[in-house]
């Protein structure tokens, strides 16, 4: 059976780590929890840290947030499914929002658990995912600030997750600029410009991040040790807080070339293989892990001298060469992951999740 491993240690050096940057830069910031899917062994490890606000995009992940410590502060962090809202104010203290009628909704939700709801106005950055466009902000502030139940502690912005479109300087002191004008308008002070995620980190390293930024959301720099930015690691930080494990179910030496009239594969993708290997072989392993599981695109060998050779719905498996190393049935290969790949293990329930160097 494929397993998953979390090393707690690595993971409490590079929340050390971001701990002290933010703090050295006046920034607040929140994890973002998503990644773990909700597991609680994972969360009630994260949650030892001293953590004062996580966010998350599932409900039911910060239903198992507050199971575990009811005073953290919790963040939905995109706009709320209106059937999810009575759920989000219960189990969310702020949610990001776009939609006036959705936070309409919020505030007769909040009257009726008898709460504040706070949020945070996403701004459009031209990332065109979740955001109120600039020239709509002051109207729409206007239409939220008046509603009962409801206070507005923040503007945001995403950037970077759909198309890519990096943070730079100007487009966060434009964000910065939107917290001026709802001040001089409406004289209402905004907590938060929540503008960082992973991928703006490098800014504050390069002394390009405004002064008006003062809320980070952290999740893939926070697991990862990745520099999003340069899709590079971070040198201070550990890249390898995950690991995953999988065992060899058969290994057999086979020749490089199938045999036969082609078709295609499971995915329907075609296949064409260089005539001149005929009659070369090698040595292949196959693995108990699948396409159900995770992607060999997202997925790294930490021998360099393996590959991937295929995969199937429960199944990949990798070329060994003349596996060198004597590996046999039974033994592990093991898999270093991006943020994606990482995800999708986390999520299916059939990779046992295991804990490392935890306390």
């Amino acid at each position: 059976m494929a397993f998953l491993t979390l090393d707690i240690k690595k993971l409490k050096l590079n929340f050390d780590y971001l701990n002290t940057l933010f703090k050295k830069n006046k920034i607040e910031w929140a994890v973002v929890s998503k990644v773990l899917c909700g597991n609680k062994k994972y969360l009630t490890e994260l949650l030892k840290f001293d953590i004062n606000q996580v966010s998350d995009s599932r409900v039911s992940n910060l239903k198992v947030i507050k199971s575990i410590n009811s005073k953290i502060k919790t963040i939905y962090i995109k706009p709320p499914a209106k059937r999810s809202i009575p759920s989000i104010v219960k189990y969310a203290d702020v949610s990001m929002n776009t939609e006036i009628e959705t936070i309409k909704l919020l505030s007769e939700e909040a009257k009726k658990q008898n709460k504040i709801h706070k949020i945070i106005i996403m701004i459009e950055l031209g990332e065109l995912r979740e955001g109120v466009l600039g020239e709509h902000l002051i109207d729409f502030y206007e239409s939220v600030f008046k509603l009962k139940n409801i206070e507005v502690i923040g503007l945001g912005a995403n950037l970077a997750c759909l198309y890519g479109v990096l943070p730079n300087n100007d487009k966060l002191i434009q964000l910065s600029l939107y917290k001026q004008l709802i001040k001089a308008k409406f004289n209402k002070q905004i907590l938060y410009v929540s503008g960082g995620s992973s991928v703006t980190i490098p800014l504050i390293f390069q002394n390009l991040l405004p002064e008006g930024i003062n809320h980070f959301r952290v999740g893939e720099t926070l697991f990862l040790g990745t520099d999003v930015y340069n899709n590079k690691k971070l040198k201070k930080m550990h890249s390898d807080v995950f690991r995953l494990y999988s065992e060899i179910i058969e290994l057999i030496e086979k020749p490089i070339v199938p045999i036969g009239e082609f078709g295609t594969n499971v995915e329907g993708e075609d296949f064409e293989f260089d005539q001149t290997n005929i009659g070369e072989t090698s040595y292949r392993a196959i693995i108990d892990l699948g396409l159900l599981d995770a992607e060999p695109d997202h997925l790294g060998l930490i021998d360099k001298s393996f590959k991937f050779a295929g995969a199937s719905s429960d199944m990949m498996v990798i070329d060994l060469g003349e596996n060198k190393k004597k590996y046999k049935v039974g033994d592990l290969i093991k898999i270093k992951l991006d943020y994606m790949g990482l995800l999708r293990i986390m999520n299916s329930k059939y990779i046992e999740k295991r804990l490392k160097n935890s306390s």
